[in-house]
């Protein structure tokens, strides 16, 4: 055969096996309102940059018929892009090809587009549109399934992992994206849940169907499983270049810097907030008016409101913005919220990404629901990730700091580098109301008028405490600043910390209070 024969025979073995399950089983797919692997890919790289491995890898089950079946590319494509030319890893599960069940060689070649990533240091992307372990190969599946969850984990902290569910991610399969760093999900096709509505109706009786059980906006809203939740197919990948221009490649890098952008947001800062301290205000105003050109890329915004997490860039450099939102439940830190926070700080941490701590809170919410579920054990991890965390740390006190949450939120007893507040915060054990009616107790009980003795005492307590000049007395406070000198004063503090070099005792490692 010519070389010109072996080209064309190449040629039409390649196009054979593209097609993964054929025309009828693509057709279903476009019929399901979703992508196919190969247009999934194709979507988020840049164009022309795919390089495919493995393509003619097939199956080797032998048992219960499998033996005369063929498998192209045995469900899932892997290989190597660019996304705005800078390298990255991808696999895509192919549900036209015997639903993108999971064998023993469909592990075989994600996890090595996963050693591929660790070794070259490069971003990891998994769609996963799959129907779940393939029965008929039986342990090899379940094998598979571990040595995928193993690299995740050894992976994680090392380079940026991404999961995108578009399409069912059933049973075992659902804790790879739980195990990496950031999950996509799009309205009406991502489905994720251990057990599906069948085994639950078959179990326990109840009828749930399968959106309600493990839809897209459950995991966005509820169970704060996804990072990410999109319309289409289409916005989530424009929301996954979006994210790759925050982050670095590795944890040895620092994210690309981007040229210097003045806020958008041209009024007074002071201006964002109410007078009274009791109205409530959007702290994403506040942040989109200190970052360059007004850019907030907000991360899980559909779960705990109650914080709001992003990235955001002050003079070209990612920050990582962690703040109470006191629209939502006053900005109390509560079980999910302290879940949310913790786990953005630890992944700004492992990659070298400075993190910004807006705070206005009264506390850590109270009630028994709250402390049955664990509230002590959720708080705490919130403590720990900012105490353990190396990169340069700067809280900014908008308004309220009570109690646990003044401690919790970066202050400098958990090594905040920066202290920084406005002339409105209050930094005290608790509220001025609470306060005074605690310690006044008998002056407001015995008073003719209690509650205008109350608020005579609630006044007092605000004026000596409820202010903080007390904590910048005491030198907890670096400096009281005006809110309009708000990024000058966080680019000078992140100048400063450029060279910060803080080394914890060697340990193996420490045990969050997971």
């Amino acid at each position: 055969m010519s070389l010109k024969k072996h080209i064309l025979d190449l040629r039409k073995r390649k196009k054979k096996v593209e097609m993964g399950g054929g025309e009828k089983a693509i057709e279903k797919q476009v019929a399901m309102g979703k992508m196919t692997a190969r247009e999934r890919i194709l979507a988020i790289l840049d164009q022309d940059s795919f390089t495919e491995y493995d393509l003619f890898v097939e199956h080797e089950a032998k048992d219960f018929g499998m033996d005369k079946k063929q498998l192209h590319g045995d469900g899932v494509i892997i290989g190597t892009g660019t996304i705005y030319g800078a390298p990255i890893c991808v696999f895509a599960q192919d549900f036209t090809v015997a639903g993108g069940s999971l064998g023993l060689m469909h592990a075989r070649k994600i996890t090595k587009i996963m050693d591929h990533a660790l070794k070259m240091r490069v971003p990891l992307i998994g769609i996963n549109d799959s129907g779940g372990a393939r029965i008929q190969e039986g342990v090899n599946s379940l094998a598979g399934y571990g040595e995928i969850f193993y690299r995740n984990t050894i992976a994680s902290g090392v380079i940026p992992q991404i999961s995108v569910i578009l399409g069912p991610c059933a049973g075992g399969a659902v804790y790879s994206p739980a195990l990496t760093d950031f999950v996509f999900v799009v309205d009406n096709i991502s489905k994720m849940f251990i057990t599906g509505p069948g085994v639950i109706k078959t179990v326990l009786g109840e009828e749930i169907s399968m959106e309600e059980l493990g839809g897209a906006r459950v995991h966005a809203e509820t169970t704060g499983n996804a990072h990410f939740f999109a319309e289409s197919e289409q916005e989530c990948f424009e929301q996954i270049k979006k994210l790759i221009t925050y982050i670095p490649w590795n944890n040895s890098k620092k994210a690309k810097e981007f040229p210097p952008k003045d806020p958008v947001f041209k009024g007074n800062i002071e201006d964002l907030i109410p007078s009274d301290p009791r109205n409530p205000y959007d702290v994403r105003d506040v942040i989109r008016g200190i970052v360059d050109d007004g850019d907030f890329f907000e991360i899980q915004e559909l779960f705990a409101a109650n914080i709001v997490i992003g990235f955001g860039r002050l003079n070209g450099q990612t920050i990582g913005f962690v703040a109470n939102q006191p629209l939502v439940l006053a900005g109390v830190l509560d079980c999910d919220s302290s879940d949310k926070a913790a786990r953005f700080i630890r992944y700004c941490d492992s990659f070298n990404i400075p993190i910004v701590t807006l705070e206005d809170m009264p506390g850590y919410l109270p009630g028994a629901d709250q402390e049955h579920a664990g509230v002590i054990r959720h708080g705490a991890k919130v403590l720990y990730a900012y105490s353990e965390a190396t990169v340069p740390k700067v809280t900014v006190i908008l308004r309220k700091a009570y109690g646990g949450g003044y401690i919790a939120m970066n202050s400098r007893h958990l090594g905040a580098d920066f202290m920084f507040a406005w002339p409105t915060a209050e930094i005290a054990v608790m509220g001025p109301e609470g306060a005074a009616n605690i310690i006044f107790k008998k002056e407001i009980e015995g008073a003719e008028n209690p509650e205008e003795m109350r608020q005579i005492k609630v006044q007092e307590y605000k004026d000596k405490f409820a202010n903080p000049y007390v904590a910048a007395a005491k030198g907890y406070i670096d400096s009281v600043i005006e809110p309009n000198d708000t990024r000058s004063i966080l680019l000078h503090a992140l100048e400063v910390s450029e060279g910060k070099d803080v080394r914890h005792p060697e340990k193996k490692h420490g045990i969050p209070p997971f």
